[in-house]
Protein backbone atom coordinates (compact mmCIF):
# COMPACT_ATOMS: atom_id res chain seq x y z
CA UNK A 1 0.00 0.00 0.00
CA UNK A 2 2.79 2.34 0.93
CA UNK A 3 4.59 1.51 -2.34
CA UNK A 4 1.41 2.14 -4.33
CA UNK A 5 0.92 5.57 -2.74
CA UNK A 6 4.57 6.41 -3.34
CA UNK A 7 4.21 5.54 -7.03
CA UNK A 8 1.10 7.71 -7.29
CA UNK A 9 2.88 10.66 -5.73
CA UNK A 10 5.89 10.11 -7.98
CA UNK A 11 3.70 9.96 -11.10
CA UNK A 12 1.81 13.12 -10.06
CA UNK A 13 5.08 14.91 -9.41
CA UNK A 14 6.42 13.88 -12.82
CA UNK A 15 3.26 15.16 -14.51
CA UNK A 16 3.60 18.44 -12.64
CA UNK A 17 7.22 18.79 -13.72
CA UNK A 18 6.27 18.10 -17.34
CA UNK A 19 3.46 20.65 -17.20
CA UNK A 20 5.74 23.29 -15.69
CA UNK A 21 8.43 22.52 -18.28
CA UNK A 22 5.86 22.79 -21.09
CA UNK A 23 4.59 26.15 -19.81
CA UNK A 24 8.14 27.42 -19.41
CA UNK A 25 8.95 26.39 -22.96
CA UNK A 26 6.01 28.46 -24.20
CA UNK A 27 7.25 31.56 -22.40
CA UNK A 28 9.92 33.67 -24.09
CA UNK A 29 13.33 33.57 -22.47
CA UNK A 30 14.85 36.64 -20.86
CA UNK A 31 17.00 37.12 -23.96
CA UNK A 32 13.94 36.83 -26.23
CA UNK A 33 12.00 39.35 -24.14
CA UNK A 34 14.93 41.76 -24.37
CA UNK A 35 15.04 41.31 -28.15
CA UNK A 36 11.31 42.04 -28.35
CA UNK A 37 11.70 45.20 -26.26
CA UNK A 38 14.71 46.31 -28.33
CA UNK A 39 12.82 45.78 -31.59
CA UNK A 40 9.82 47.71 -30.25
CA UNK A 41 12.01 50.62 -29.15
CA UNK A 42 13.82 50.72 -32.49
CA UNK A 43 10.50 50.65 -34.31
CA UNK A 44 9.20 53.64 -32.35
CA UNK A 45 12.42 55.59 -32.88
CA UNK A 46 12.38 54.87 -36.62
CA UNK A 47 8.74 55.96 -36.94
CA UNK A 48 9.51 59.16 -35.03
CA UNK A 49 12.63 59.83 -37.14
CA UNK A 50 10.63 59.40 -40.34
CA UNK A 51 8.14 62.04 -39.18
CA UNK A 52 10.78 64.48 -37.93
CA UNK A 53 12.93 64.13 -41.06
CA UNK A 54 9.86 64.72 -43.23
CA UNK A 55 8.89 67.78 -41.20
CA UNK A 56 12.28 69.42 -40.67
CA UNK A 57 14.62 67.87 -43.24
CA UNK A 58 17.72 65.85 -42.43
CA UNK A 59 20.17 68.55 -41.38
CA UNK A 60 17.65 70.57 -39.35
CA UNK A 61 16.21 67.52 -37.57
CA UNK A 62 17.18 67.21 -33.90
CA UNK A 63 17.81 63.96 -32.06
CA UNK A 64 16.02 65.37 -29.01
CA UNK A 65 12.84 65.83 -31.06
CA UNK A 66 13.06 62.29 -32.44
CA UNK A 67 13.53 60.82 -28.97
CA UNK A 68 10.74 62.93 -27.47
CA UNK A 69 8.27 62.01 -30.21
CA UNK A 70 9.07 58.33 -29.69
CA UNK A 71 8.59 58.72 -25.93
CA UNK A 72 12.22 58.17 -24.96
CA UNK A 73 15.25 60.12 -23.77
CA UNK A 74 18.35 60.97 -25.78
CA UNK A 75 20.12 58.28 -23.79
CA UNK A 76 17.63 55.69 -25.05
CA UNK A 77 18.25 56.90 -28.60
CA UNK A 78 22.02 56.46 -28.27
CA UNK A 79 21.48 52.99 -26.82
CA UNK A 80 20.11 51.93 -30.22
CA UNK A 81 21.60 54.34 -32.80
CA UNK A 82 24.99 56.03 -32.87
CA UNK A 83 23.94 59.23 -34.64
CA UNK A 84 21.39 60.96 -36.83
CA UNK A 85 23.14 59.46 -39.86
CA UNK A 86 22.87 56.01 -38.32
CA UNK A 87 19.09 56.18 -37.93
CA UNK A 88 18.75 57.64 -41.43
CA UNK A 89 20.58 54.63 -42.89
CA UNK A 90 18.32 52.33 -40.89
CA UNK A 91 15.32 54.15 -42.36
CA UNK A 92 16.78 53.88 -45.85
CA UNK A 93 17.15 50.13 -45.53
CA UNK A 94 13.62 49.89 -44.12
CA UNK A 95 12.21 51.80 -47.08
CA UNK A 96 14.08 49.62 -49.56
CA UNK A 97 12.93 46.45 -47.80
CA UNK A 98 9.31 47.63 -48.00
CA UNK A 99 9.69 48.38 -51.70
CA UNK A 100 11.22 44.97 -52.38
CA UNK A 101 8.40 43.26 -50.50
CA UNK A 102 5.88 45.17 -52.60
CA UNK A 103 7.69 44.21 -55.80
CA UNK A 104 7.83 40.54 -54.80
CA UNK A 105 4.11 40.60 -54.01
CA UNK A 106 3.39 42.07 -57.46
CA UNK A 107 5.54 39.46 -59.22
CA UNK A 108 4.04 36.55 -57.28
CA UNK A 109 0.62 37.35 -58.73
CA UNK A 110 1.81 36.55 -62.25
CA UNK A 111 3.33 33.38 -63.69
CA UNK A 112 3.92 34.48 -67.28
CA UNK A 113 7.29 36.32 -67.64
CA UNK A 114 5.90 38.98 -69.97
CA UNK A 115 2.94 39.58 -67.65
CA UNK A 116 5.30 39.93 -64.69
CA UNK A 117 7.33 42.54 -66.54
CA UNK A 118 4.19 44.49 -67.46
CA UNK A 119 2.97 44.29 -63.87
CA UNK A 120 6.29 45.65 -62.60
CA UNK A 121 6.11 48.45 -65.17
CA UNK A 122 2.67 49.46 -63.94
CA UNK A 123 3.78 49.22 -60.32
CA UNK A 124 6.82 51.40 -61.01
CA UNK A 125 4.70 54.05 -62.73
CA UNK A 126 2.10 54.10 -59.95
CA UNK A 127 4.36 53.89 -56.89
CA UNK A 128 6.27 57.07 -57.66
CA UNK A 129 4.20 59.15 -55.28
CA UNK A 130 6.33 59.20 -52.13
CA UNK A 131 7.57 62.76 -52.35
CA UNK A 132 8.89 62.73 -48.79
CA UNK A 133 11.31 59.94 -49.64
CA UNK A 134 12.45 61.75 -52.79
CA UNK A 135 13.14 64.94 -50.82
CA UNK A 136 14.96 63.19 -48.01
CA UNK A 137 17.04 61.12 -50.42
CA UNK A 138 18.16 64.23 -52.28
CA UNK A 139 18.86 66.15 -49.10
CA UNK A 140 20.92 63.36 -47.60
CA UNK A 141 22.87 62.80 -50.82
CA UNK A 142 23.80 66.49 -50.89
CA UNK A 143 24.86 66.21 -47.23
CA UNK A 144 26.88 63.07 -47.96
CA UNK A 145 28.71 64.63 -50.89
CA UNK A 146 29.96 67.37 -48.56
CA UNK A 147 30.96 64.92 -45.81
CA UNK A 148 33.45 62.23 -46.92
CA UNK A 149 32.63 59.69 -44.18
CA UNK A 150 28.90 59.88 -44.85
CA UNK A 151 29.63 59.72 -48.57
CA UNK A 152 31.63 56.52 -48.25
CA UNK A 153 29.01 54.99 -45.99
CA UNK A 154 26.21 55.88 -48.41
CA UNK A 155 28.06 54.23 -51.29
CA UNK A 156 28.73 51.08 -49.29
CA UNK A 157 25.10 50.79 -48.19
CA UNK A 158 23.58 51.76 -51.53
CA UNK A 159 25.54 49.41 -53.77
CA UNK A 160 24.21 46.07 -52.44
CA UNK A 161 20.67 47.46 -52.45
CA UNK A 162 20.97 48.47 -56.09
CA UNK A 163 22.63 45.18 -56.97
CA UNK A 164 19.67 43.35 -55.46
CA UNK A 165 17.20 45.45 -57.46
CA UNK A 166 19.35 45.03 -60.58
CA UNK A 167 19.34 41.24 -60.19
CA UNK A 168 15.54 41.25 -60.10
CA UNK A 169 15.38 43.33 -63.30
CA UNK A 170 17.96 41.16 -65.05
CA UNK A 171 16.07 37.95 -64.23
CA UNK A 172 12.78 39.42 -65.42
CA UNK A 173 14.29 40.60 -68.69
CA UNK A 174 15.93 37.23 -69.28
CA UNK A 175 12.71 35.31 -68.56
CA UNK A 176 10.67 37.62 -70.80
CA UNK A 177 13.29 37.32 -73.58
CA UNK A 178 13.73 41.07 -73.97
CA UNK A 179 17.02 42.89 -74.35
CA UNK A 180 18.39 45.29 -71.73
CA UNK A 181 21.34 47.21 -73.16
CA UNK A 182 22.79 48.24 -69.78
CA UNK A 183 23.60 46.44 -66.54
CA UNK A 184 20.93 45.66 -63.97
CA UNK A 185 22.57 48.04 -61.48
CA UNK A 186 22.59 50.88 -64.02
CA UNK A 187 18.94 50.15 -64.88
CA UNK A 188 17.88 50.18 -61.22
CA UNK A 189 19.86 53.39 -60.62
CA UNK A 190 18.38 55.10 -63.65
CA UNK A 191 14.81 54.14 -62.83
CA UNK A 192 15.13 55.36 -59.26
CA UNK A 193 16.90 58.57 -60.25
CA UNK A 194 14.31 59.57 -62.83
CA UNK A 195 11.50 58.82 -60.41
CA UNK A 196 13.02 61.07 -57.73
CA UNK A 197 13.81 63.85 -60.21
CA UNK A 198 10.28 63.93 -61.63
CA UNK A 199 8.74 63.93 -58.16
CA UNK A 200 10.90 66.89 -57.17
CA UNK A 201 9.91 68.82 -60.29
CA UNK A 202 6.28 67.97 -59.56
CA UNK A 203 6.72 69.46 -56.09
CA UNK A 204 8.41 72.61 -57.40
CA UNK A 205 5.78 73.25 -60.08
CA UNK A 206 2.88 70.87 -60.39
CA UNK A 207 1.76 72.71 -63.51
CA UNK A 208 4.92 71.86 -65.42
CA UNK A 209 4.67 68.10 -64.87
CA UNK A 210 1.41 66.65 -63.55
CA UNK A 211 0.92 63.33 -61.77
CA UNK A 212 -0.30 61.86 -65.05
CA UNK A 213 2.79 63.22 -66.83
CA UNK A 214 5.03 61.60 -64.21
CA UNK A 215 3.38 58.21 -64.67
CA UNK A 216 3.60 58.46 -68.48
CA UNK A 217 7.26 59.48 -68.50
CA UNK A 218 8.18 56.73 -66.05
CA UNK A 219 6.37 54.12 -68.17
CA UNK A 220 8.15 55.24 -71.33
CA UNK A 221 11.54 55.24 -69.60
CA UNK A 222 10.88 51.81 -68.07
CA UNK A 223 10.12 50.40 -71.53
CA UNK A 224 13.23 51.98 -73.03
CA UNK A 225 15.58 50.82 -70.26
CA UNK A 226 14.29 47.25 -70.12
CA UNK A 227 13.96 46.87 -73.88
CA UNK A 228 10.21 46.37 -73.94
CA UNK A 229 8.60 46.68 -77.35
CA UNK A 230 5.39 48.69 -77.13
CA UNK A 231 2.69 47.32 -79.42
CA UNK A 232 1.03 49.94 -81.59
Amino acid sequence: MHVSKQRTVTARTARTHRRVAFQAAKLPSAASRQQIRTAATCGKLLAAAERIFARDGFEAARLADIAELAGYTRGAFYAHFKSKEDIFFALLELWVRRRMEEVNAVLERHADPAARLRALREHYAQIATDRRLALLSLEFKLFAIRHPKAHARLRSRQRPLRESAGNVLRRLVKDAETNMAISGVAAATGLGSLSNALLLENLVDHGSVSDADVRHLLSVFFDAVLGIRVEK
